[in-house]
């Protein structure tokens, strides 16, 4: 990729600003140079030759790259390519109580698709402890769905423990993004006071980590948010 394409590029892109479309061919640059987390860029003066652009431009690419990241400052190297904290960049961004309800139901579902998802990572990774853990969490439910009401801090243990014994940090910060619109959802009554479904409790997904087998266990997920699921494919909401 010579410097008289990446001008060319600058031109035709069709982004809304100049400085939209340095920052996405810098990103270009760095993959066309294969450049991996901790490796040096080029300094701003040799990105705004090679660009046809003005160093403000490029330094403006720059920050926004940072804000994302994908860049970081270091002391003796100057700026380097960076892995970015994803939920660190999604916390920037949701923030249930700005979010449009068609964005707050698809985080909705996508917090579903995790629990049932992550299932059998749960089961092949649990431990004896973690599950004593469960148990004291769940001591105070009833045994029966029929009596059990949502409560947001106790799905925010049980589930954040569940979210934990997957053993990915990457899904336990992802529970503490989603749960929030979950309370949300709720709160604001989007759903529709239909008939009660018999789902799985906390205490019997708990017995199913114990004694059960690995399908077991993610079909009781599924059952457990089965209320969940039916609301949403049957559009039971208020629209």
């Amino acid at each position: 990729m010579d410097n008289q394409d990446l001008k060319i590029d600058l031109i035709t892109a069709e982004y809304s600003t100049l400085a939209d479309r340095v920052e996405m061919k810098l990103i270009e640059v760095f993959q066309s140079r294969k450049l991996k987390p901790g490796d040096p860029i080029p300094k701003e003066k040799d990105l705004a030759v090679m660009m046809g652009v003005s160093r403000t431009v490029i330094r403006e690419a720059l920050v926004r790259l940072k804000t994302m990241g994908l860049l970081a400052a270091k002391k003796h190297k100057g700026t380097v390519i960076s892995s970015p904290d994803i939920s660190a960049i999604l916390r920037k961004s949701i923030i249930p109580e700005v979010l449009d309800r068609d964005t707050l139901m698809d985080l909705f579902e996508i917090r579903l698709a995790l629990e049932v998802g992550m299932a059998d990572f749960i089961f092949s990774r649990k431990t004896e402890a973690e599950i004593e853990q469960l148990e004291d969490i769940v001591d105070i439910e009833p045994v029966h769905s029929a009596s059990m009401v949502f409560n947001f801090d106790q799905e925010l243990r049980f589930h954040g423990k569940l979210y934990e014994m997957s053993g990915n940090p990457t899904l336990m910060s992802f529970q503490n993004l989603l749960l929030p619109v979950f309370q949300l959802v709720y709160n604001t009554r989007f759903f529709r006071k239909g008939k009660r479904i018999k789902y799985k409790t906390h205490k019997e997904l708990v017995y199913l980590l114990r004694n059960g087998t690995k399908d077991e266990f993610r079909e009781g997920m599924k059952k457990h948010l089965e209320s969940h699921f039916e609301r949403i494919i049957t559009k039971d909401y208020i629209q």
